[in-house]
């Protein structure tokens, strides 16, 4: 159980840092788009697609590596609550238009970025 928590909180904690240096570097390129939250958002999606296609795929890898990158990273990664909040702020804020598009591009293009790194990674056997 130790190694379970421990894989976790490893992948977790690098994912968290790598969303907050996305938000820090790419938040500010648009004034209603955080492309950093989209950024970590579209990249946690590929990864996690990946993550379990590889998995699936390569059956005598150690689990913990799978904790490590779905569980840990990826939820450290990418972020509900952020969006929401961003979501939020531009409602308050008028932007209606801006936040339909915000929650579109980012459900959508989560979607589809998981949806093709398992189909890229299901095809290269």
């Amino acid at each position: 159980m130790l190694q379970i928590l421990i894989a976790v909180f490893i992948g977790g904690g690098t994912g968290s840092v790598l969303r907050w240096l996305l938000g820090m570097r790419l938040n500010p390129m648009h004034h209603a788009i955080p492309i950093g939250t989209l950024t970590a958002n579209l990249l946690g999606a590929f990864i996690i697609g990946a993550g379990l296609a590889w998995f699936n795929r390569m059956t005598d890898i150690d689990p913990m590596w799978k904790l490590l990158i779905t569980t840990g990273f990826c939820g450290g990664l990418t972020t509900f609550s952020t969006f929401s909040a961003e979501v939020v702020f531009l409602l308050q804020d008028g932007r209606f238009g801006w936040a339909l598009m915000n929650v579109a591009i980012n459900l959508l293009g989560s979607f589809a970025m998981t949806a093709a790194a398992m189909w890229i990674f299901s095809a290269a056997r």
